[in-house]
This record gives structure tokens, C-alpha cells and sequence, in this order.
């Protein structure tokens, strides 16, 4: 797929002058219900996001938030930005003061941060129920704000809160609250959707209206959060009609469903529209090939788990599991994807299922390393076995280590023979009422390296048990089974006609530290399934490893 280029044919509106890309993760990102980030995360995060390319991180509010405080101070001396430059959130002064005298409007300036977002009421019922103020008041608490920070030597980005709410209500309160801002020398209106109840056509529209209102040189941004679900489009719309800066999260973080995701609306911005919004280095030409890294990065900081399908940046983004796809693909990848995954940092994955021809298990397996291309008899054997499988309960859309060991059975004649069981069993037991912690324990016999092993496990269930124990009889041959976890177990009851005869089937994620995969077993009862996940997971950690058997 060819790099992307700018279409006029398609936006015909776009805004001219420098672009302007605005992150709202720290503040706005950290009010996800979930979410709770020390200093030391936010600082790790604002230097995730000066590596993306945006041009500005929003770090908190200093004076209302202690911890916000305590970022810029330890921001000042800690980070070291080469893209961003940091803004201070904060509100306009209260009403019947003056700016100057307002505690909170002073830590703004305190903060040292070269850019104070200034959030404002342009909705005139906000300003009357809210505030209990007049229309006149607000404005004026506006204008004598945004003129003492600038006077303090500060670059000033009004957020123009509920503007779209408000514009609907009373058109020329909300003209008259963003045209005031621009007097008093704001370099940026952002527009905020603020409860997120936007469509697209109603955002393009207003946009317009206020364009032609603040003349052509006013910085004109959008604010979105994605109650209704529009938040990256009444962005993207907000651009066409005369925006030049966009404000949003990584990955979409937010109170309630979120605000606009920055990152799905920058790689817009690049691909779609032709505008380099990233900064880039010499050094690192393309911030946008840095996307996916930076999102899974934050997700690990945040401990919110990367959501698989998130446009750009999430693992099943490039995913394709029916055979006809998967045909297509293989004669051109642009056939079925909107654009060139390596664009994002991203990659094309193929997925197995029972929807899989031949192409499907082709591609997977050049994925994994395997050549079947020459190999028509590989295929179909492992096409029919693949679709077999799956009639029995087996999935390996989420399993590539089962599906990896498959092909090597069918490539080699066997899988790698690390250990052979000669019995493994469980035992589950509590003592006391109900609420009392039960106690597993499993014993494992097998071969390996030439001796008999026997050994038991404790664990909290009896899947944790078997694990145990089943390490524990290996690692004197396998040492490398030390660095060995399971990280997740995921279990599901299969449909049966007979209720009580259900197949189980299992899926069990393990990490050595380095890599992360996954297995599927299948059984008549949740520990069969259990053990085969696991011992396949134990044969591929160990042959990923490079290891021969012993």
C-alpha cells in the first residue's frame, strides 16, 4: 500500500495555518471511572504522548488538585519535552472578583506552565443556574481572566464549555462568549461538546456559523465527548468546517463513555485528510508509526486493558477471519483493509476458525513462520483438521499457540515429545460453613529426561494446583519453566442438547516475561480442558524457547 496523500476532492473545507493537536488524557482521561494515576504516571504518560508528536499535553488543575499540583512542580524538573508544551486547566475567576485576586486563577500562573486551558460557560443557562450570575457577569468574568493570564505572559486555550448545548438554546450568547474570549486574547476557542449528545450535520453546522462570526484567522478547536457515540466524527466534521485545533484522549479515556480518541482521530487526520497534525523528528520521522506502541503503553500505565477493537491501534483492527477475505488478501492486502496497518504500527493478523479455507491457513501460517505455499497436502490436512476441531468445541482465533502446534504436527509427524503423563489428579477441599476458603492440591505423575516424577501443587482452585504441580515436576529438567506464568484462564460451557454433558472449553493465557500466548482445550469437564490448555501452553513456551527435549 502506497504512503497516503492529501485528497481536496474529498475535504474541501479544510482550514489553512498550522494544525494543532491537544491532548486532554491527564484531566480528562483520568475522571474514567477505574482510572486513578499517581504523579509518577502522569509524568510517564505526558512522556508518551511528547513521543507520539502532539502539541500540547493538558497536566491537571493546579490549586484545585493537590496531586495536579504536584505534577507541574516535578514536570518542571523531571520532564524534558521535545514536541509538547504543557497548559495548566483551570476556570475562569468567580463571580464579583477580579482575576488577579482569585486563588485559583493565581495558581494557574503559579504553575509555571506556558499554556493555561481557561474552562468557560457559554451556554447562558449555565451561566444563570450554575454560576447564579448574569449573562453580563460571565462575560466579563471571561474577558478579565483570559487578559490577566495573557498579561502574565500566557498563551490561553478557552474551553467554551456546553457550547453546542447552548448555541441551540441561545445562538448569540454563545457567539458573544467565544467572540469575547478572541477580544481579550485567547489564542484558541475550543468548542466543547460537553454533555456528548452531538451528530455530526448539527456540529458542521454550528462550526460554520462561528467561523464566519470570528473571521478567518481565529483559532477555532472542538472538544468531544462520545455520549452519542460521534465523538471522533463531530471531530473530523468540526475540522471540515473550519477547525484547526482538536482536543481528545488516548484511547478514548473518559468520564461517562468517553471523550473523542485522539489517537483514531489523528491517524484520520493523516490518512484520510492529508495533514501532518504529529510532529516529526529527524530522528523518528513519523509519530504516526508510533501509534499502536504508545497506545498499548498507556493502557499498561493505566492498567485499563488495550480494547482489541479500537480503530488503528487494536489487535483485531487489521483482523480477518472468513476464507473469502482471506483469498482476497492474498492476492492484494488493499482489497480488505482501509489502509496500510504498518502506517499505524500496527499488523494484518489472520485468524483460524471454521470459517477458514485454504488461504486463511496459508497466510496464518507464513504469519507463524511456516512456508505452506508449496505444500497443498499441509493444507488441506490442516484445513480439514482446523474444521474438525472446531465442530467439537475447539476455537483458535485466540489460541495461536494450539493452532502453531497443530501445523508442527502436521509438518513434522509429531509435536516436540518434552515430558509423557502417566496420571495427574485433584483434590478440592474446605472445611467449615459456607464463606470458608476451600484448598486445592494436585498430583502430577510424567516423564522426563529419562526419570519418573511425582509431584503435588497447592493452589486457590484446582486449574492453579495442576499448574503448580506440573511445573514443579519440570523444572529440574526445564529450568527455564521458572520464568513460566499463567496469566489468565477464561472458561466457557459449551451449548449441549443433554444440559449436564457439556463440553468445556478453556482458553489460558501465559507469559514468560518476554512473550504472551495462548491455548485452548477441550473436555468433557472443565479440568481436562484445563490440563490440555496447559500442557500445550508448557510445549510451546518450551520450544519458543528453543529448547530440545531431554
Amino acid at each position: 500500500m502506497t504512503a497516503p496523500t492529501s485528497d481536496a476532492t474529498v475535504t474541501p473545507a479544510l482550514p489553512a495555518g498550522a494544525f494543532q493537536v491537544y491532548d486532554t488524557t491527564l484531566r480528562d482521561g483520568a475522571q474514567q471511572e477505574g482510572i486513578a494515576l499517581s504523579v509518577a504516571d502522569k509524568l510517564v504518560i505526558a512522556g508518551l504522548l511528547d513521543e507520539l508528536g502532539v502539541g500540547f499535553i493538558e497536566g491537571g488543575w493546579p490549586g484545585a488538585v493537590p496531586k495536579d499540583t504536584e505534577f507541574f512542580k516535578r514536570a518542571a524538573k523531571e520532564l524534558d519535552l521535545r514536541n509538547a508544551e504543557l497548559a495548566a486547566f483551570g476556570a475562569t475567576r468567580k463571580p464579583g472578583q477580579r482575576a488577579s485576586q482569585d486563588p485559583q486563577v493565581r495558581a494557574l500562573v503559579d504553575s509555571e506552565a506556558p499554556v493555561v486551558a481557561l474552562v468557560a460557560k457559554s451556554d447562558i443557562r449555565h451561566a444563570e443556574r450554575a454560576l447564579r450570575t448574569t449573562g453580563e457577569e460571565n462575560l466579563a468574568m471571561i474577558a478579565d481572566t483570559v487578559s490577566f493570564l495573557v498579561g502574565e505572559g500566557r498563551r490561553v486555550v478557552l474551553d467554551a464549555e456546553h457550547f453546542f448545548d447552548g448555541f441551540r438554546f441561545d445562538a448569540a450568547y454563545a457567539r458573544a462568549a467565544a467572540l469575547t474570549a478572541f477580544e481579550a486574547g485567547a489564542e484558541v476557542v475550543a468548542l466543547c461538546d460537553t454533555n456528548g449528545g452531538m451528530v455530526p450535520s448539527w456540529v458542521a453546522e454550528i462550526v460554520a456559523d462561528v467561523r464566519a462570526a470570528v473571521g478567518p484567522e481565529a483559532v477555532l478547536g472542538m472538544h468531544a465527548h462520545n455520549d452519542s457515540g460521534c465523538a471522533v466524527a463531530n471531530t473530523l466534521a468540526a475540522v471540515e468546517a473550519g477547525c484547526r485545533h482538536v482536543q481528545g484522549t488516548v484511547n478514548g479515556y473518559g468520564e461517562r463513555t468517553g471523550n473523542a480518541d485522539l489517537l483514531a482521530v489523528v491517524a484520520n487526520l493523516e490518512l484520510k485528510y492529508g495533514l501532518p497534525v504529529l510532529a516529526r523528528e529527524a530522528d523518528r520521522p513519523s509519530g504516526l508509526a508510533e501509534l499502536t506502541r504508545i497506545a498499548h503503553a498507556i493502557s499498561e500505565v493505566t492498567n485499563i486493558s488495550p480494547f482489541a477493537r479500537s480503530p488503528y491501534v487494536g489487535a483485531s483492527a487489521f483482523a480477518h477471519k472468513a476464507g473469502i477475505h482471506a483469498s482476497a488478501i492474498k492476492v492484494d492486502p488493499d482489497l480488505y483493509q482501509h489502509t496500510d496497518p504498518a502506517f499505524v504500527g500496527n499488523d494484518m493478523r489472520m485468524l483460524v476458525s471454521d470459517m477458514a479455507g485454504r488461504a486463511s491457513i496459508e497466510l496464518k501460517g507464513r504469519e507463524l513462520g511456516f512456508d505452506l505455499s508449496q505444500r497443498p497436502e499441509v493444507l488441506s490436512r490442516v484445513t480439514e483438521r482446523v474444521k474438525d476441531a472446531e465442530a467439537r468445541g475447539y476455537t483458535y482465533e485466540a489460541a495461536d499457540a494450539s493452532f502453531e502446534l497443530l501445523l508442527v504436527e502436521e509438518i513434522e509427524g509429531a509435536r516436540p515429545q518434552y515430558f509423557t503423563v502417566e496420571s495427574w489428579r485433584t483434590i478440592v477441599e474446605r472445611t467449615g460453613g459456607r464463606g470458608t476458603p476451600a484448598n486445592a492440591e494436585a498430583t502430577v505423575k510424567l516423564h522426563a529426561g529419562g526419570e519418573r516424577f511425582v509431584s503435588t501443587g497447592e493452589g486457590n482452585g484446582p486449574v492453579n494446583a495442576l499448574d503448580h504441580a506440573l511445573r514443579q515436576a519440570l523444572v529440574g529438567v526445564y529450568p527455564e519453566l521458572e520464568d513460566f506464568e499463567l496469566i489468565d484462564f477464561k472458561v466457557r460451557i459449551l451449548d449441549s442438547m443433554h444440559g449436564t454433558d457439556a463440553v468445556t472449553r478453556v482458553l489460558i493465557e501465559h507469559t514468560d516475561g518476554q512473550a504472551v500466548w495462548q491455548t485452548v482445550g477441550v473436555g468433557p469437564n472443565l479440568l481436562e480442558a484445563s490440563w490440555e490448555a496447559l500442557t500445550d501452553g508448557t510445549i510451546w513456551g518450551l520450544r519458543q524457547r528453543g529448547v530440545s527435549p531431554r
